[in-house]
């Protein structure tokens, strides 16, 4: 067998060295990584408080990382990247200023405590268009991840259903299936909205926005969502679209037995000046108890799609 030279020796030797030293820098910087998530998540902190006279204290707190202290103050419940802020009472004329934390870390320690998704992931119930990065990573999102929806809904960008956050780059088929249950994306009050609410919803422009606002103030609010079909040009396919979109909120009941003929002319149902003083008429010449809709139109003041549209009106 041929002798192996020294030099072959050598550098196999500082060749297995190397690999060694090179598994523990890893395994130094993972448990360093690992260390300072587990700070992040589960701290030893002190609740830091001043006076009305602006001195410093220290309150006797100890978080334990989920949100309670071993203390005896109320806590609030801001959360940061770091834990929790702000949020304590007890001593009257003392203002809380924030719950200190592990600080005067180095530039690389606060990388990794501001980029690693939590240790522990949490689940909770959520709105995709308004949750703040720190929630979005403690749904084990990755800060770039959270950042980039962040981005996306600054630009614009809005999820009106579910499957809308399920289309995202950033969200994988496994972190959806595990998040779907939680997401809660509200309903469009479409008596509340604005002309800009109306605008995001899918199919809707500035013109059919305006007009939606227009013929709620005509109705005095809407009572049922299908009124939107009211709309001149706003059609089945239309509404169909958005209809799983919107809810009607409450609204003032429309004053059918008060108001005077010329504000009742004003209303889609009515629309004119005659049938209006007719039913001033009809209200003036019956009893309390035969004011109803149907009455209206057994008098042959509404004819039947009149009657069919106001009866399902909300109405005084």
């Amino acid at each position: 067998m041929k002798k192996l030279t020294n030099s072959f020796v050598t550098g196999a030797v500082a060749l297995v060295f190397g690999v060694l030293g090179y598994q523990t820098a890893l395994l130094v910087h993972y448990s360093a990584v690992s260390k300072i998530v587990a700070d992040r998540d589960r701290p030893d902190t002190v609740f830091v408080y001043a006076d009305a006279g602006g001195t410093d204290a220290t309150g006797g707190g100890v978080g334990n990382g989920d949100g309670h202290s071993s203390g005896n103050k109320q806590q609030g419940s801001k959360r940061d990247g770091s834990g929790y802020e702000g949020g304590y009472g007890g001593r009257e004329g003392r203002e809380t200023i924030k719950r200190s934390n592990y600080s005067g870390r180095d530039a690389r320690a606060e990388h990794i405590h501001r980029s690693a998704p939590p240790a522990k992931v949490e689940t909770f119930r959520f709105n995709p268009n308004t949750i703040g990065v720190e929630d979005m990573m403690r749904l084990g999102f990755s800060r770039k991840q959270a950042e980039s929806i962040e981005h996306y809904r600054a630009k614009g960008g809005r999820f009106r259903r579910k499957e809308d956050f399920a289309k995202s780059y950033t969200v994988s088929d496994a972190m959806y299936r595990r998040l779907e249950p939680y997401i809660d994306i509200p309903l469009l009050d479409i008596n509340k909205a604005d002309s800009a609410a109306f605008d995001g919803l899918p199919g809707i422009g500035g013109y059919f926005a305006r007009k939606m606002v227009e013929h709620r103030g005509r109705l005095h609010g809407y009572s049922y969502p299908e009124q939107l079909m009211d709309i001149y040009h706003f059609d089945q396919e239309k509404f169909d679209k958005l209809k799983d979109l919107i809810t009607v909120g409450a609204a003032e009941p429309y004053p059918l037995w008060s108001l005077p003929a010329d504000s009742l002319r004003l209303h889609p149902y009515i629309g004119n000046f005659q049938t209006a003083r007719s039913i001033v008429f009809y209200r003036e010449h019956n009893p309390r108890e035969a004011w109803t809709v149907e009455g209206l139109a057994s008098a042959g003041i509404l004819i039947p799609t009149q009657a069919s549209s106001l009866s399902r009106c909300r109405i005084e």
